[in-house]
């Protein structure tokens, strides 16, 4: 087998913003795989914002990313070699690649998807990783009631658009957070959340205020930081804080910021728990047919944004935390 392979390797831990010296970009011959593995081409990876804890060295849900491996990257690709009875070739497949063009496995952790279905991209977006992280952290965790009015942070990302559209789905009030006219105009316009507010131009706290005129039962968190603070000062009684992430603290250098408002849980007997989307992988394929029914159905829009080029891997992993992308941040490996 005559190929190369080229990939990322951490070569040095982040501080603060990576940046491409923090990365070894090397070329190297592509295998055979061996009984039972597999031999995939990468056709599409996805940029996640928690790529940028699993480079640091500290305790998380899933064991650091070693100084030396290659770049953990959830994505999608095609099976080219198999000697795996599971697998075929021309099967397509979806799971944890890393960041490179060719990736060898022995099947565990990947799974068929059907590029009838959807287009593939929508396999990394809503039917994908932010698609799950968003049914199972509103419903599950946020357990909203038709009525409530739901909040959401980076509500025009990946997994906020997708909650958003859950939330009216279930016959909620929907209010997106998001930075920007543009990306405020599609969560009304497109989505068709009942208010946006522009955290870059309104003050958040007043806008909290106007927005959400019978206070805030289920906020779903992915920025942290002070956007979390005013929510917490507008929550009503038994309200439910969904912690999914907290993109504004993941490149400090210092102490991660905790929300100074925490005591309005014990006023309002509310309750804030964080959620997993791992957690619930066994439910993956039921709950992916179902929101594959809404998007037939024109109830639930996938948005990605699709940067061509493995090699431009640093360059757009910075552009989550800068907030350039506007939808599901994806990288084009090679042409399907």
């Amino acid at each position: 087998m005559d190929m190369k392979n080229h990939r990322f390797l951490l070569a040095a831990r982040p501080q603060g913003m990576p940046k491409r010296s923090d990365w070894s970009y090397v070329e190297e011959p592509v295998r055979e795989p061996r009984n039972g593995e597999v031999l995939i081409k990468v056709l599409y990876i996805s940029l996640d914002p928690g790529m940028r804890g699993w480079i640091n060295d500290r305790k998380s849900y899933v064991p650091p990313v070693a100084v030396g491996d290659v770049m953990r990257a959830l994505g999608l690709g095609r099976v080219i070699a198999s000697k795996n009875p599971k697998f075929a070739v021309g099967d397509y497949v979806s799971g944890m690649p890393g960041t490179q063009e060719y990736a060898v496995s022995d099947g565990n952790g990947f799974f068929k998807i059907d590029p009838q279905t959807a287009p593939l991209p929508v396999y990394l977006s809503a039917l994908g990783m932010p698609g799950m992280t968003a049914y199972f952290g509103l419903l599950d965790t946020g357990q909203p009631k038709a009525g409530d009015t739901v909040v959401v942070s980076a509500a025009a990302g990946a997994v906020g658009a997708v909650v958003g559209q859950i939330a009216k789905i279930k016959g909620c009030r929907a209010v997106g957070v998001a930075g920007g006219e543009a990306k405020c105009r599609y969560l009304k316009d497109e989505l068709g959340l009942d208010a946006a507010i522009d955290y870059k131009q309104e003050e958040i706290y007043q806008a909290l205020r106007q927005k959400c005129p019978n206070g805030i039962d289920v906020y779903f968190d992915n920025v942290g930081g002070e956007i979390l603070d005013a929510v917490l000062t507008q929550i009503n009684r038994g309200a439910r804080i969904v912690i999914c992430g907290a993109i504004s603290q993941y490149n400090n250098t210092g102490q991660i910021k905790g929300p100074s408002n925490y005591l309005s849980l014990l006023v309002n007997r509310a309750t804030m728990k964080g959620m997993l989307v791992t957690d619930y992988l066994p439910r993956y394929p039921e709950v992916m047919r179902e929101m594959a029914g809404w998007i037939r159905a024109g109830q639930l829009k996938s948005r990605e944004h699709i940067v061509d080029g493995l090699e431009n891997f640093p360059e757009v992993l910075v552009m989550l935390f800068t907030g350039e992308n506007f939808g599901k941040l994806e990288i084009r490996v090679a042409k399907e």
